[in-house]
């Protein structure tokens, strides 16, 4: 049954007495809340009253609050979960973005690891470099040639050196003003003499097209073996002694090879060696100074040494002193007078003296 078909069907309020029984209540009330908040001894007997009203007005309270709590829980919830969705696309955004800069970055650091490696190439005693890019690659059958990027400009002359940051790569064959031609030592043409590390046998590394050079000529029966350490022998005057080449290993058509140490990385960023002869290693002045020229800057002797030096004099002069009067009482000195034989009065041994002399004359006639 609906509820206009009940008892209360034609029950009709007007609406002015719903607004003033709604006004007397809110002034009640405000009353009450006037009267709680008063603080003087007659708040005392409105005490009860007041625990009472406030007990109900919590309870009412909490009672209207827990939808508007709820439903801001809710409108938070739905739209922590709107935000993590754009969030979550946003980030991922970004991820894509940090990858190229991450791959960027892991290649710069590469390139500055290789620069702080080709920085730290130092020879004994120090030679002249210049730092360079191979800028193209030509390969063939048997040639094994690259394009620096550093030229006449930069010093470099044909037969300098090349080095990488682990070892020799080659020696520069042709130049221009801004670029020159390094020949690899894996090329046909190169010839690098070489010496064994471990017996100081003197060898010729040759290369032959592949990727590990030939060695030749070597000197001396069991002076190679698998392992040894290979370095530029200076014979020649072409490359400095002593810059690591590679690694002995044994071939499989039985002839010893050596393993560069230039394999190890790419062959991009090289250093050229501004060599030319020995006569770069030393001053010749310095070389042809007058013996014992440094002499003439010793410092002065300390008190106690220059006493002593007095002392060890003194005793020289008095000893050469005494030595010349020696010598001169030795000269002063009558020499001995010698003692005369006695006269004797007959002429007997006066006769054999004689005879001697006239042997000759009767051995003559």
């Amino acid at each position: 049954m609906a509820f206009r078909d009940g008892p209360f069907e034609n029950l009709k309020v007007p609406l002015a007495w719903t607004a003033a029984v709604t006004v007397v209540v809110g002034i009640v009330a405000a009353v009450m809340l006037l009267l709680a908040d008063r603080r003087h001894s007659a708040a005392d007997q409105l005490e009860p009253a007041r625990a009472a009203f406030e007990a109900g007005a919590g309870t009412a309270g909490g009672v209207l609050a827990a939808p508007v709590r709820w439903s801001g829980g809710a409108i938070d919830y739905v739209k922590g979960y709107f935000f993590a969705v754009s969030e979550n696309r946003r980030l991922r955004h970004e991820l894509v973005e940090m990858r190229a800069w991450r791959d960027e970055a892991l290649a710069l650091k590469n390139v500055n690891a290789r620069y702080e490696q080709m920085l730290g190439v130092q020879t004994e005693p120090p030679v002249p470099m210049a730092t360079g890019r191979a800028i193209t690659d030509a390969r063939g059958p048997f040639a094994r040639s690259r394009l620096l990027n550093v030229g006449g400009v930069k010093g470099v002359r044909i037969g300098n050196p090349v080095l990488s940051e682990h070892g020799v790569v080659g020696r520069i064959a042709g130049i221009s003003p801004g670029i020159s031609r390094m020949v690899l030592l894996t090329d046909v043409a190169s010839r690098v003499p070489v010496l064994i590390e471990r017996t100081d046998a003197r060898a010729m590394l040759t290369g032959d097209g592949s990727r590990s050079p030939r060695l030749d000529y070597v000197r001396g029966v069991g002076s190679v073996q698998a392992g040894d350490r290979v370095l530029t022998s200076g014979d020649g005057g072409g490359f400095p002694r002593g810059l690591p080449v590679g690694v002995v290993a044994k071939g499989v058509d039985g002839s010893w090879r050596v393993k560069l140490y230039s394999d190890r990385s790419a062959i991009d960023y090289v250093r050229v060696l501004l060599f030319q002869d020995f006569g770069q290693l030393a001053d010749q002045n310095a070389l042809n100074a007058p013996p014992l020229a440094s002499l003439s800057t010793a410092p002065p002797p300390s008190p106690a040494q220059a006493a002593a030096i007095q002392d060890v004099a003194t005793r020289r002069a008095a000893a050469a002193a005494a030595a010349a009067e020696r010598v001169r009482a030795a000269n002063a000195a009558p020499p001995p007078v010698a003692s005369a034989p006695p006269a004797s009065t007959t002429t007997a041994p006066a006769q054999p003296a004689a005879q001697p002399a006239a042997a000759p004359d009767g051995g003559a006639g």
